[in-house]
């Protein structure tokens, strides 16, 4: 064994670290504190030395979760009960979690919220009561609340956002931004000049996120007829706006709606209108789940796959309970797959 070292300053001290010191791997370590065999009484010994040597012990929590006993992760979503079964990306979001959370003997804690301060005071009964290991927090807002509480409460999370509004909480995201540019130049090489955009809510990080790159590559392409509508992603509001936008003086083209539900919300509305599509209006969904294959046209969509997002936000919430999380995870960009509901503009 090396010479006594001190606890690491300026960092946490981690399981990578306690294996490094011992010389061995990071599952011998885990192995060893879970009482497991597969290493021998010296090896466990000298881990356990090393451990001692640098001020570390595994969280009780976090040794049930990378175990194979039963724990628990929360998840907490700002949004009506009866819209959550109708939105198809969370569908999606949450069987990829639970299909990570099964392979580890371990249960997902779902609430409804009805706002930030509600979600908080639920995170900190949570750990207080030693409900949840950890917690997977979505829908970023700009100068969110929720990462000054958490940061004080020492709860392991992981952040589905941007680094840029997650507050260094790890992270897991994908490219809006360059998705939203790639959907504009989309249309805008179909012909269309007059592009609108039907979005979520305008507090929203990621909303925020897409609506900024949808107003810089409009311009960067001298398209003037840009209009955006915020919403609140629902089906009702999706068609409110669409309706506002195809009864504007000057009525676009193209829309790009920011999630599935609307945009097969803005298709009723244009053969309620009789507009035919895509000749009279292209629509360009995202998400791409079945829906936008089911529609007639099919519609064309910025498409990812949801489902291994979810997996990926539940692994590294585990590497985070477990010391090995490195940084910010950036899944694959969310890319155009053409259908039916997007063509060149009628000539008029």
């Amino acid at each position: 064994m090396s010479a006594p070292a001190s606890p690491i300053p300026g960092r946490r001290v981690t399981i990578n670290d306690v294996a490094a010191l011992a010389g061995v791997s990071k599952g011998a370590v885990s192995i060893a504190f879970n009482n497991r065999p597969g290493v021998s009484p010296t090896t466990r010994e000298r881990i356990f030395t090393a451990a001692r040597e640098l001020g570390w012990s595994p969280n009780q929590t976090a040794r049930n979760l990378s175990g194979r006993r039963t724990g628990i992760v929360g998840l907490a979503l700002c949004r009506p009960a009866r819209l959550l079964g109708l939105e198809p990306f969370y569908m999606e979001f949450i069987s990829g979690i639970e299909d990570v959370l099964a392979e580890r003997s371990c249960s997902l804690l779902l609430r409804l919220v009805r706002d930030l301060e509600e979600e908080c005071a639920l995170y900190e009964e949570w750990w207080r009561s030693r409900t949840v290991g950890g917690a997977i927090l979505v829908d970023f807002h700009r100068d969110d609340p929720r990462i000054r509480r958490l940061r004080a409460l020492g709860m392991p999370v992981v952040a589905v956002g941007h680094p840029s509004l997650t507050g260094g909480f790890p992270s897991v995201w994908t490219d809006d931004a360059s998705a939203a540019a790639e959907a504009v130049r989309y249309l805008a090489a179909l012909g269309h000049r007059r592009i609108a955009r039907v979005g979520g809510p305008a507090g929203l990080g990621h909303s925020g996120i897409r609506a900024a790159a949808f107003e810089a590559t409009m311009a960067e392409l001298g398209l003037d007829g840009r209009r955006q509508v915020a919403t609140g992603f629902v089906g009702e509001e999706g068609a409110r706006a669409t309706r506002s936008l195809l009864t504007a003086p000057e009525r676009p083209t193209a829309i790009v709606y920011d999630n599935d539900i609307m945009a097969v919300a803005g298709a009723a509305v244009a053969a309620e209108m009789g507009l035919a599509v895509p000749d009279d209006l292209s629509l360009l969904a995202w998400d791409d789940s079945q829906l936008c294959r089911l529609t007639h046209p099919p519609l064309s969509a910025m498409s990812h796959d949801v489902h291994q997002f979810g997996e990926q936000v539940a692994r590294t919430l585990f590497g985070v309970i477990e010391g090995t999380h490195t940084g910010p995870n950036q899944v694959p960009t969310p890319s155009l797959t053409p259908r039916g509901s997007t063509g060149p503009p009628r000539r008029t």
